[in-house]
Formats: C-alpha cells, sequence, structure tokens
C-alpha cells in the first residue's frame, strides 16, 4: 500500500472527477467516517473512495482545527472542505444507483448514516459479511485482521491516528493529511479484499449463502435500527428499586450463610470462602493464584446442591438486570425519536444468530421472572399494538427433521404436545392423564438434549439425584436412537472437515474440535452438534426478515418490524390492522424455508399483540 499516493479531494469539482471515473469503472470501494459509533446520532465527518490498488482519496467534510494553540472555542472547521450536504447531494445518485456497485465493510452503519442524510443505499457488497459466509468461526472478520490474513498488511489503527491519554483526538480533529492516509488505505484495502474474497465464495459454493442470507439483511436491519421501540420509563425505575431490594436481601442470607462480612464484588475473597474456609470441591486457581470464581464455576457448585454459590449467581444476575437494563435503558433513549435504538451485528456468533448491541436485547433472561418485567417496559406507540411473533420449539423440530427421527416427525406433523408424547414414551405414561412433573422432566429432558446436558445439569434442573438423571438420558437414547447416530455423525463430520453445516448450506467451523485440551475438545463437540439445529433455525427466520417487508406490503398492511431476539419476531402494528396483520406475519415466517429447504415437519408460529412485549410474548 502506498499512503503517500492517496489524496484529499478539497472541491466539489474534484469530486465530480472521481464520480465520472467511478461511471466508468461500474463499482467502487468506499467507507464514511463519522464522529460516532452511533450512526443515528453522528455527523459525517469525511468519506473515503477507492477504484483500484493505490487508487484511493479521502473526502473530508468537516474535520474541526484543534491544537496549535486553538483553544476550547475555537472549533472552526479545517479550510479547503467541501460542505457535507454538497458532496452528499453530488454522490447521492451514486449511492442510490442500482446499477453502480458499492464495496464496504459493516455496510449497515453507512446505510444508516446515510439514511439520516436522506439517502438510501443501493447494490451493495460488504466484504466482511463475505469473510463470515466464508469462515464463521475460523478467523476474526475485522478490517484490520482481514488485511493481515489475506493480504499480509498491518494497516494503520485508530488508536494509532488520534493517540491516547491527554493529547488524544477526536477523528474530526485529525488532521486531514493524516486523515487521508488512514481512511483511504480503509478503503483501498476494502477494494482488495472484495478481489480476494468475491472469487472465494463461488469457487466454495458459498455465493448462495452470501447473497440470500447475508447482504439482503442488511437493508432490513438498517431499517429496523432507525424505528427503535419504545419504552416506559416508570416501568424500569420501579424495576431498579426493586431489583436493588432484592439484591441487598439476597446479600443478607450471603453473609449469614459465610458467618462473616462478605464483599460480593471480590471474586478473591468469595474464592478464599468457598474453596478455602467451607472447602467445597473442584476449586482451580487462576493465573494471579486467586481461586476462580467464574460463572462456570459457580454453576458446577450450585447444580451439586450447594446454597452459597447458588446466592453468589442470585445476587450476580439480580445486579446484572439493574446495572445493564432498568438502571441504563433510559441512557439509551434518542433525544429526537424518544425511542432505544439497538444496533444488530450480522457477523458475530459462528452458527449465524444476529446478536445486538447498545443496548444488547438479545440477553434480557425470557425464562425468569425478573427478565419477563423488564420486557413489559418494552412499549407500543399509542394507537398501536406490539405484536411478538415466535417460532415454537424450532430447535426440536429441526432436530426431527435433520436426525430423521421418525416418531418425532409423526408428533410434529398430527400436531401432539411433543414433551408430552416425549414423556409417554419414555414413561409408559398415556398423554391424555400425564402428570405435570412427567411432562416437565420430559420437556427438560427435550431441551437439555439439543444443547449436550449432563446427567449432573439434569440432575440440577430437575432437583433428582444424578443417577436417575443418567438413567433419564440414557433412556432417552434408546428410545430415540436416531438422535445418538446425529450426534455421532455430526461430531464425526466436523472433525473430519472442521465445520458442520445448516440446511441452507452456511458453514459454522469448529477448528478447535481436535484440540488436545479434553474440556475444549468436548465444548467444541457440543458446539458443533448444536451448531447445525440452530444455525437452521437462524437462517430460517433470516429468510423470514428478508421476505417480511414485502409480504405486509402486498396486502397494504403498515406493520413495522421493530425487533429480532432469537427465534422471535417484534412488530409495531396500528390497533385497526392487527388482526389482518397476524396471518401475514405468521404465514410468512412458517413459509420461510422454502423453495430452497422442503421441510417434512411444519413450523409453528405463536403471534400475539398486546400493549407491550411481555404481554405480547
Amino acid at each position: 500500500m502506498k499512503r503517500e499516493a492517496y489524496q484529499p479531494v478539497r472541491s466539489l469539482k474534484e469530486l465530480e472527477l472521481w464520480i465520472a471515473r467511478i461511471l466508468d469503472t461500474g463499482h467502487v470501494a468506499f467507507e464514511c467516517k463519522a464522529s460516532s459509533i452511533d450512526p443515528m446520532q453522528a455527523d459525517m465527518v469525511g468519506i473515503a473512495l477507492s477504484l483500484g490498488p493505490n487508487d484511493a482519496c479521502y473526502v473530508p467534510l468537516a474535520h474541526r482545527q484543534s491544537g496549535d494553540g486553538a483553544g476550547l472555542f475555537a472549533a472552526d472547521l479545517e479550510p479547503d472542505q467541501i460542505k457535507a450536504a454538497d458532496a452528499l447531494e453530488a454522490l447521492k445518485p451514486v449511492l442510490e444507483s442500482a446499477g453502480l456497485l458499492k464495496i464496504g465493510f459493516n455496510i449497515k452503519f453507512t446505510a444508516v448514516l446515510l439514511a439520516q442524510h436522506g439517502i438510501t443505499l443501493r447494490n451493495h457488497d460488504d466484504v466482511q459479511l463475505m469473510s463470515y459466509a466464508l469462515d464463521a468461526g475460523r478467523n476474526a472478520h475485522g478490517l484490520d485482521a482481514l488485511a493481515e490474513i489475506w493480504l499480509g498488511h498491518a494497516m494503520l489503527t485508530f488508536g494509532e491516528l488520534i493517540g491516547s491519554g491527554k493529547g488524544k483526538l477526536t477523528f474530526e480533529q485529525v488532521k486531514i493529511d493524516r486523515a487521508t492516509a488512514y481512511a483511504a488505505e480503509d478503503a483501498d484495502v476494502l477494494l482488495r479484499l472484495w478481489n480476494v474474497l468475491k472469487p472465494r465464495l463461488a469457487a466454495e459454493h458459498m455465493t448462495t449463502v452470501y447473497e440470500t442470507l447475508e447482504r439482503p439483511l442488511i437493508s432490513v436491519l438498517a431499517r429496523m435500527e432507525r424505528r427503535g421501540i419504545s419504552i416506559d420509563r416508570q416501568v424500569l425505575s420501579k424495576l431498579s428499586a426493586d431489583f436493588a431490594q432484592t439484591a441487598a436481601r439476597i446479600e443478607v442470607e450471603i453473609r449469614e450463610i459465610a458467618g462473616e462480612e462478605v464483599n460480593i464484588g471480590s471474586p478473591k475473597q468469595l474464592g478464599d470462602i468457598l474453596f478455602g474456609k467451607m472447602g467445597l470441591p473442584g476449586g482451580s486457581k487462576t493465573k494471579t493464584g486467586a481461586w476462580s470464581t467464574s460463572a462456570q464455576v459457580l454453576d458446577d457448585l450450585a447444580e451439586q446442591g450447594h446454597e452459597f454459590p447458588r446466592k453468589i449467581l442470585d445476587w450476580r444476575q439480580v445486579s446484572k438486570l439493574r446495572s445493564t437494563y432498568t438502571d441504563a435503558l433510559p441512557n439509551y433513549v434518542h433525544p429526537q425519536t424518544h425511542r432505544v435504538h439497538t444496533t444488530y451485528a450480522l457477523a458475530a456468533t459462528t452458527t449465524g444468530r444476529l446478536s445486538s448491541n447498545e443496548p444488547n436485547l438479545q440477553n434480557i433472561p425470557v425464562r425468569t421472572e425478573d427478565g419477563r418485567k423488564i420486557r413489559r417496559a418494552f412499549i407500543a406507540a399509542d394507537g398501536h399494538k406490539l405484536v411478538s411473533a415466535d417460532y415454537s420449539q424450532i430447535e426440536l423440530r429441526l432436530l426431527a427433521e435433520i436426525a430423521d427421527i421418525p416418531v418425532l416427525k409423526q408428533a410434529f406433523q398430527d400436531g401432539l404436545d411433543i414433551h408430552a408424547m416425549t414423556a409417554s414414551e419414555m414413561f409408559g405414561v398415556p398423554v391424555k392423564d400425564m402428570p405435570a412433573e412427567i411432562r416437565r422432566r420430559a420437556k427438560a429432558i427435550n431441551f437439555g438434549i439439543i444443547y449436550g446436558i449432563s446427567a449432573f445439569g439434569l440432575a440440577n434442573q430437575l432437583s433428582i439425584p444424578r443417577e436417575e438423571a443418567g438413567a433419564y438420558i440414557k433412556k432417552y437414547f434408546e428410545r430415540f436412537p436416531g438422535i445418538r447416530a446425529y450426534m455421532d455423525q455430526t461430531r464425526d463430520f466436523c472433525r473430519e472437515h472442521g465445520y458442520v453445516q445448516t440446511l441452507f448450506g452456511r458453514k459454522c467451523h469448529y477448528p478447535d474440535i481436535k484440540a488436545s485440551n479434553a474440556s475444549i475438545r468436548a465444548f467444541n463437540e457440543r458446539a458443533a452438534i448444536n451448531a447445525r439445529l440452530q444455525g437452521t433455525a437462524a437462517d430460517i427466520i433470516r429468510r423470514a426478515m428478508t421476505r417480511m417487508e414485502d409480504a405486509l406490503a402486498e396486502k397494504k398492511l403498515s406493520a413495522k418490524m421493530l425487533l429480532q431476539v432469537h427465534d422471535e419476531l417484534i412488530f409495531e402494528v396500528p390497533d385497526d390492522e392487527v388482526a389482518a396483520t397476524l396471518p401475514v406475519v405468521q404465514h410468512t415466517m412458517q413459509d420461510a424455508p422454502f423453495p430452497a429447504v422442503l421441510l417434512s415437519v411444519p413450523l409453528q408460529v405463536d403471534a400475539r399483540a398486546a400493549d407491550n412485549w411481555e404481554e405480547a410474548h
């Protein structure tokens, strides 16, 4: 890379020359530089463009003078920059053209940023998502990492650019020549990576995954992020107070069990009590020589029936809910929209599941009462309802399909209660007279098997002896031998090839499945077995999301898709359109696999409308 070859574009005339070249070439790598990581509130600082190796430029728009004696109020713009509005007006036909390909990185951020300026980005490729489609679980997908892997090039880092400590700058304070070297290099690297990864998609038969499961979701998610969702601050405020009281009560109980004052926030002190004073088994020390009190360690101890670690976990959970959600969510309310706008990450998991951050709405616990209380704070706008549409038992249905378990497939086809049916098969109890406790046990086994639950874990979940739990799991595999065969085949395939594949062709890589460390190896085996199911479920909901807006528009419905959380989609729907919207949403989700994959097991979608998320779920 010849950074000295990159030039700043300081006049509209120069920019128009670049635009003419883009029209001739038919594609351009570009990168928007913003004042913030929040595209809903960021200002556009500059735009980098590249048409070939070392053929890149940077269009500064809002760099400000800093240093050199400039005081706090001397925040004037640097001279010789195009006005942002003028540059965007000139670039708008390029960015909105369906015939010109725009190549970007994490291009959803750019799509949201441009939408704030009235520009709808069309016809784009995302280098990050190409890498993700090819190498999920195999390597990192950051631009710096990809440049190292595929180009052998160390990029100028953002940290090097802005400095640190007292002299740390914001991007708009960086001198234009330095910003040009940094931003134009991004665009140059992007184009080079596109030239490396695009042919790999075809050669490795991943073009369909990229073009049907990844790329179409960019614009769908960008629109969802811009819509946001309303929250009820009063509900959150009351919950914060309740959680504080609960945490205080648990602290008292912890001190009583310990028989001394305990700083629950001190892992060292907790470790000394657990493994020193109480002498509990399974202790291991970290590199610093302190006892480990990780969630896994505490979970294992709690599963063995020890009360002290269980109380610590309870305290951590309620404290985390308070700090992460009830105290924090009001701070995410956008000053103009008065709504909360999460950001979705498409390339963050090995299986294709989306994650969300700022705020993370995927991690609100759904199975605990406290988690459900937080969902009550997410509310519909006046004159609207929230609709929650959720795939019912999708991973179990996919297990029946992929592992080809005739009795499970038949049960789903007949619309039977799958947990009651499993209990009947295992315990010989008629479905119609099924005791609730027996059904609960079958449900725990059904869901636990998918995640590779141990006798240890099942015993804790059902509060039964470990031997009894082990016998249940053994009996389950005897009754449904195809499940054990599926697990063995999936594990063996992954060991041989390094990945597993979803029904839609997505590859989930687990390179550590051959690790010499037994616990790492076992974790990867469990993850690989589950990934075929979870990954296929993720693909199905992605397909549903990409079709949903057209399906609603076709019926002239104005429902807006707001959130995606695991197997659930949340919509905001006008009161008078709820009845017409529910079946459209359900059918679109249920038919999402077709025509690519024809399932013999029917998918079921439960959809409800209410004033808040919890009531709709």
